[in-house]
């Protein structure tokens, strides 16, 4: 299920459309899939990071801890969104900072991929690369963590779709609503 803005995003040649929600949502597979598409480029904020921090994000999280991740993916994001006619996989907490949120909405059209917790947990499972950000156990920390970034992820959005279905199902769906 797709629903539209208010206001239809415009899609704009240069704009940068980015994919925001939770972990294990599907933003880079569906990145991927849109960018070829619409003949974008693909830029995925996470592998970007540990590009730019030559360490995995496990590691970055170990290392300096959530706070410095954040700062530094805030930077990342904000560099790749001066790129233009690209396809953005953020990370899943990429919304936490008014900043950025504001200027993903500023950079074209934000597609939220929404799915359950349930699926969420069932996708990401075991993952090494999904850092812990609670004490909770995984599943009751991905419903904690939804639950608080969710009215975030709806506020940046110009469109929802629904991410449990298949990629080319999702990807559809996003051009649909854009077009």
């Amino acid at each position: 299920m797709t629903t539209p803005a208010e206001t239809p995003p415009r899609l704009e040649p240069d704009s940068v459309i980015s994919l925001v929600g939770a972990r294990g949502c599907g933003k880079s597979t569906i990145g991927r899939r849109l960018a070829e598409r619409l003949d974008r480029r693909f830029a995925d904020a996470d592998a970007e990071i540990a590009r730019v921090a030559g360490k995995s994000i496990p590691e970055i999280f170990a290392l300096h801890g959530e706070p410095a991740f954040r700062l530094l993916e805030a930077e990342v994001i904000s560099a790749l969104l001066d790129r233009t006619s690209i396809v953005l996989a953020t990370g899943g907490g990429a919304v936490l900072q008014k900043e950025t949120r504001e200027r993903l909405a500023a950079a074209g059209p934000v597609v939220l991929l929404e799915a359950d917790a349930a699926t969420l947990h069932a996708r990401t499972a075991g993952d090494p690369n999904r850092p812990p950000l609670t004490e909770l156990p995984a599943e009751e920390e991905m419903a904690a963590v939804l639950a608080a970034r969710e009215p975030l992820y709806r506020e940046v959005a110009t469109v929802t779709v629904d991410a449990t279905a298949e990629p080319e199902v999702v990807v559809e769906s996003i051009l649909a609503a854009l077009s």
